[in-house]
């Protein structure tokens, strides 16, 4: 039994010997009658167990969680009652004055003016209309089916929820009423605890961060290692449009269901591959049998489209509508797109930590690509908006003098179609204010999003790179139009994309998967070993074992290591993740040794003291603008306020030289930033500071709002940490050369000649020249199910080539 009471390094799968966490149950808390009344022991299913646990924390108790349900219940019905009632209910002839309406029998013979009730039909010919109508009757039916399925399960959710509650309140002794004021960590501390008082998981004695977490992401961190495999279908090449990337979430629900959680998917339960997946020698047929069930799935979904599709327009109807007449720019609005979530989001990041993450990123990202404009386009937008402006006044001018002018037909059409007009067009012209410096605010960019293709570096003004963001960061109406032609485009997907691609993703499943004990089967790359899946052109060189085909993509390993020490202060890496850890921390402290001192950095010159001296600032954002200033200056010394020189410096020693400032290792004790980062239980340091102004600002925050900043530091540093390991990357792949660089890049700057992945360019890059992201080429002619090779026990695949 010692092997389940320490923490067990993953082991490969071969053969079919497993060990299940958990017995095959229902999704219930066991209770145990003997010992502690209400004590929790072998919970089964720990799975949906942490999962309900994180989501009860997140979505703030069980009686927000429940209204939001009740009112989902609402919505569905509603939007079916309220459109059945406008195609079966309403005559339309008199609603539009083109019938007339005799008042002769009402208490108002001398009314001519129609109001609503005249344009609603009977009851009587309502409900005729309605059954004389088959396909309205057999849509109610489906939609009376479907709902009656989420009501059941809504009510399996108050049940489970509830237990949830009370879980919360008698084992973690976390009120109700005091929920909001816990942070995740906190919470997942106290489970921690639990589990060395009460066996939940009777396979392990102790639970490690790292436990919970593969056990809330299973499946989310396999979804991320295909994206970043460049597994998943999702570059399409459309006439016009050249090649895209799509992915919805119909494809995405789809992608699960097959993969996860649908009958005849590979797990045969929520924590255990099937045991036939982890042997190589029925390779083929299992790809067979996978392609025969996506294509079931294919042809579902074509079934299916009519509904699905009439459901997406109404239900994006009733939705957008208003807000589109209220704040008509809010289409040109960006949002992160759910590929670039999967593609940015670190293995073992939860949901509101991803969140975060993006949501400091957005107004970066939105400076950035809001600093590309048209001349063209600009002069045509400036003359449309007057002439548009110019009528829309006389119309406004004309009502306010006379309010009978509303009467006259289209007259309000026309007033609401020109405001639209007025407000496009005003967002093609930008501010004439604007300073354009698209390679800072790329690399502001990257502070947050933590993630880049190397050919970026440089190119930050053209226009391919801005086309590529755009893939991550897209329009708000590029979503909308997405989700409304999901329905038609994911069955093609399905069955001409993703069936050919049956072979790879079996390959991929036995690879990649792992058993770890008390935990089940989780995705290798989860494990975030860099021993197995490290980069050596991501500063593992010499640590890393893997081949070019267990190599993760873009730093992927590295960096979501170090986000999840960050963020997990108390969990103890293991051997080989340690050692990384400390090569960096040492490469950290050589680096910084040859920049200049921190203090240099934030107050030495005007520029900088002027970041820095609005009060109402955010002090970590402006540790990262004062980083990214003092690396963009020209190569020449400034004066400082003592009069003395500050020499110039690059983005890699600067960020050395702060994360040199936060770290504490060599310093005989423990410093005041330290004890206050591990008293309040946050996000503590992996470098911690000694009397920074990071310090000075922890020390002057009291409550919630120390917790906040607490916080906020932690992200700077994880920001501080990508900005310094992508230099370093773009160094081991274009190795700095001996003239000085020039501070404008021409715009044939030479790009690196080792392996780079790019993204997929919409407008102007070719079909030949094109590289995926991740760094994978996606084979036209690849291996599918039946034109593969002979059955052997080859692991890799033979058609997966890296560019």
């Amino acid at each position: 039994m010692a092997r389940f009471e320490t923490y067990q390094e993953y082991q490969q799968l071969v053969g079919d010997e497993y060990e299940e966490d958990s017995p095959p149950g229902e999704d219930l808390l066991v209770h145990v009658p003997e010992g502690i009344k209400d004590s929790w022991h072998h919970i089964k299913n720990l799975d949906n167990f942490f999962t309900r646990i994180y989501h009860f924390h997140q979505k703030n108790g069980f009686s927000c969680m429940m209204l939001s349900e009740f009112f989902e219940l609402v919505q569905f019905l509603f939007v079916v009652l309220f459109t059945t009632f406008l195609f079966n209910c309403v005559e339309y002839d008199v609603l539009f004055a083109n019938k007339f309406v005799n008042h002769t029998g009402s208490a108002y013979p001398e009314r001519n003016k129609v109001t609503l009730p005249d344009a609603i039909l009977p009851t009587e010919e309502c409900t005729t209309r309605i059954r004389n109508n088959g396909w309205i009757i057999f849509l109610l039916i489906m939609a009376a089916v479907f709902w009656g399925y989420r009501l059941v399960k809504v009510i399996c959710n108050l049940l489970s929820y509830w237990e949830i509650r009370t879980f919360y309140i008698k084992a973690l002794k976390i009120p109700t009423v005091e929920l909001c004021n816990y942070t995740w960590q906190e919470v997942q501390a106290r489970l921690i605890q639990l589990q060395r008082e009460q066996q939940m998981c009777i396979h392990k004695k102790e639970l490690t961060e790292l436990d919970i977490y593969h056990r809330i992401l299973r499946f989310k961190n396999y979804m991320v290692a295909m994206v970043n495999k460049s597994l998943l279908p999702v570059h399409l090449s459309l006439p016009l449009l050249g090649d895209v990337i799509f992915f919805s979430q119909g494809l995405k629900y789809n992608f699960e269901l097959i993969f996860f959680w649908g009958p005849g998917s590979l797990f045969q339960n929520k924590w255990n591959l099937h045991p036939k997946y982890k042997r190589g020698t029925s390779r083929l047929e299992l790809a067979r049998q996978l392609s025969r069930m996506v294509l079931l799935m294919g042809v579902a979904n074509l079934l299916l489209c009519p509904f699905i599709l009439v459901w997406q327009i109404l239900y994006a109807f009733f939705s957008y509508t208003e807000v589109i007449k209220r704040e008509p720019g809010s289409l040109g609005a960006r949002r992160w797109s759910l590929f670039g979530r999967l593609y940015l989001r670190h293995f073992n990041e939860l949901d509101h930590e991803l969140q975060a993450r993006l949501s400091r990123g957005y107004k970066p990202a939105a400076k950035y690509m809001n600093s590309f404009t048209s001349p063209l386009l600009t002069v045509f937008a400036q003359n449309l908006a007057f002439f548009s402006g110019s009528i829309l006044a006389v119309l406004i001018a004309l009502t306010v003098y006379d309010e009978d002018v509303l009467t006259v037909q289209h007259i309000l059409t026309a007033i609401t179609v020109l405001g639209i007009v007025v407000t496009i067009c005003r967002s093609f012209i930008p501010d004439e204010y604007m300073v354009w410096c698209p390679e800072q605010l790329l690399q502001c960019v990257l502070a947050h999003i933590h993630y880049m293709p190397d050919h970026w570096k440089g190119n930050a003004n053209k226009s391919e790179t801005r086309g590529e963001m755009a893939q991550l960061f897209q329009y708000k109406a590029v979503f909308i139009l997405e989700e409304l032609l999901s329905p038609i485009i994911t069955p093609f997907v399905l069955i001409f994309s993703l069936r050919p691609k049956s072979l790879e993703i079996i390959d991929f499943f036995r690879n990649f998967s792992v058993e770890v004990v008390g935990v089940g089967d989780i995705c290798s790359f989860a494990q975030m070993d860099v021993r197995k899946h490290g980069n050596p052109m991501w500063l593992s060189e010499g640590q890393t074992e893997a081949s070019v085909y267990q190599q993760a993509e873009n730093g992927k390993t590295e960096l979501s290591l170090m986000h999840f020490t960050i963020t997990n202060p108390r969990w103890h890496p293991p051997q080989d993740s340690s050692v990384f850890i400390s090569h960096l921390k040492e490469k950290v402290q050589h680096d910084a040794a040859t920049g200049p001192p921190a203090q240099h950095l934030f107050s030495d010159t005007p520029l900088c003291s002027s970041l820095l001296s609005n009060e109402s600032a955010n002090i970590p954002e402006n540790l990262i603008m004062s980083l990214l200033t003092h690396s963009s200056l020209p190569a020449a010394p400034l004066v400082g306020r003592d009069g003395s020189l500050t020499q110039p410096c690059s983005t890699a020693s600067a960020a050395a030289s702060v994360l040199a400032t936060l770290s504490t290792s060599h310093l005989p004790g423990r410093t005041r930033s330290h004890t206050l980062l591990v008293e309040n239980g946050a996000e503590s340091s992996l470098y911690r500071s000694d009397r920074t102004i990071i310090e000075e600002s922890v020390t002057e925050s009291t409550g919630s709002g120390r917790s906040l900043l607490l916080a906020n530091i932690a992200s700077t540093e994880m920001s501080l940490h990508a900005i310094y390991m992508h230099e370093l990357h773009q160094q081991t792949v274009q190795p700095p050369q001996m003239e000085p660089r020039p501070l404008a890049h021409s715009s044939d700057t030479e790009q690196p000649t080792a392996p780079v992945p790019r993204l997929s360019s919409p407008e102007t890059l070719t079909a030949n020249s094109q590289l995926h992201l991740g760094g994978w080429m996606e084979e036209a002619n690849g291996e599918g199910p039946d034109g593969g090779p002979q059955d052997s026990e080859i692991e890799v695949p033979s058609q997966t080539n890296r560019v």
